[in-house]
């Protein structure tokens, strides 16, 4: 019992550590953005913004590669060839004097670390299910929270030792050391006799197949209405509390305590998710990440922002709401296709994050005075996520009715 328990945590460790090495190649760079934009000549805010959404971009294409071929071949050669991926757009993001070289490196990167993503849901996939399988993705969550939660920190002691360069430098020794781990203590979790032969026909096959899953199909467009507003925030801070809040110094600190709140509920969410489950936690928590913006929007529309303090009281209650969220939305929708878990982890990875980040960029275009246009968002996004989640309970409705 001991050894099994033992396993298993060193699985939500490992599986952590191969979804981190996206945060961490997220949330370094932004202390490091305006000098990047520097020496790459970039122009604007906006531009500076696109290292962000644009990685999330990569992140979103890469699974429509990797997970139909981890079916074919296992999820372990898969992971291999997005790390050795991912240390050659680092160095090309390294060596970049052009804006447009940096965008194709971080776009490279995004789909490169897309890999050991996707194939780490993959792989819980092949092991779990059910509310279980919520609950192991929220362990890997919360461990995973702890990147974003040092990540600018971290990124910035970098920066001022050493340059915007070096923090590439970092990712990429970080992710050799995760790579080493997997191989030396990561078995195979998709067995040769349930593997699929790669052609582009299971491919469309696949994809035709999930469209027939509505339950699947409507999470993953919550899950992108989600990300969208939230992808907002991650590509705007540094801007709001270093240009707008004038507090340069502090915004590691203050982008640590918010991850802070997400993990908490994270935490409680891997807990509660074996009693309650995970359809009613998401249900309240969608209900609450509308209501917090519709109170920020009623209290300081058309007014400049409010002090820091009360912006960030706003901030940890909807990312409060978030921890809630993120994990059960990705464990609903996989839920009804764990027999292709590589090919639905892809598809609805890729639909989620191709959603998020034109909704992301049109929001973020608005951020340049006031943090009420990443309020709004989140209050535009959560009403139509909520639509949604109220069409699926009313499927249900008709589908039990109509038996």
């Amino acid at each position: 019992m001991k050894i099994q328990r033992k396993s298993q945590l060193e699985f939500v460790g490992l599986m952590a550590a191969l979804m981190s090495i996206a945060a961490l190649a997220l949330d370094a760079l932004l202390p490091a953005l305006d000098l990047i934009g520097r020496d790459i000549g970039t122009t604007s805010l906006a531009q500076n913004q696109m290292l962000i959404t644009l990685f999330f971009l990569g992140l979103g294409v890469g699974p429509l590669l990797f997970g139909p071929v981890s079916d074919s071949v296992g999820r372990k050669p898969v992971v291999y060839i997005g790390f050795g991926l991912f240390v050659f757009a680092s160095f090309l993001c390294v060596f970049s004097d052009h804006f447009e070289t940096m965008i194709a490196g971080r776009i490279l990167q995004g789909v490169a670390l897309s890999a050991p993503r996707t194939i780490s849901v993959a792989m819980i996939r092949d092991k779990y299910s059910g509310d279980q399988m919520a609950r192991i993705l929220s362990f890997v969550v919360v461990v995973f929270i702890l990147v974003p939660i040092v990540a600018p920190t971290l990124g910035k002691w970098i920066l001022d030792a050493m340059g915007w360069e070096a923090i590439f430098h970092v990712q990429v020794a970080f992710a050799i050391l995760v790579a080493l781990w997997f191989w030396r203590r990561q078995p195979e979790t998709l067995v040769p006799e349930k593997r699929n032969s790669f052609r582009f026909s299971v491919f469309i096959n696949g994809y035709k197949e999930l469209l027939n899953y509505r339950q699947t199909m409507i999470f993953t467009f919550i899950w992108g209405f989600i990300t969208g507003s939230f992808l907002v925030y991650l590509s705007t801070a540094q801007q709001v509390f270093e240009d707008q809040y004038l507090m340069k110094e502090s915004f590691p600190y203050i982008f640590a305590c918010l991850a802070i709140t997400i993990g908490t509920a994270t935490l409680l969410n891997g807990t509660l998710v074996l009693r309650f489950g995970m359809l009613r936690l998401v249900t309240v928590a969608l209900g609450c990440y509308i209501l917090v913006p519709l109170l920020y929007v009623i209290l300081f529309y058309g007014q400049g922002n409010p002090t820091w303090w009360v912006a960030l009281g706003f901030f940890g209650m909807q990312f409060f709401a978030v921890g809630f969220v993120f994990g059960n939305l990705r464990a609903l929708a996989m839920e009804p296709v764990g027999h292709i878990a590589g090919i639905g982890s892809a598809i609805t990875g890729c639909v989620a994050t191709v959603m998020a980040v034109p909704i992301s960029a049109f929001i973020g275009s608005y951020v340049k005075v006031s943090i009420l246009p990443i309020f709004l968002g989140f209050l535009v996004c959560g009403t139509i996520a909520y639509a949604l989640l109220g069409y699926f309970y009313l499927s249900k409705r008709f589908a039990k009715h109509g038996n």
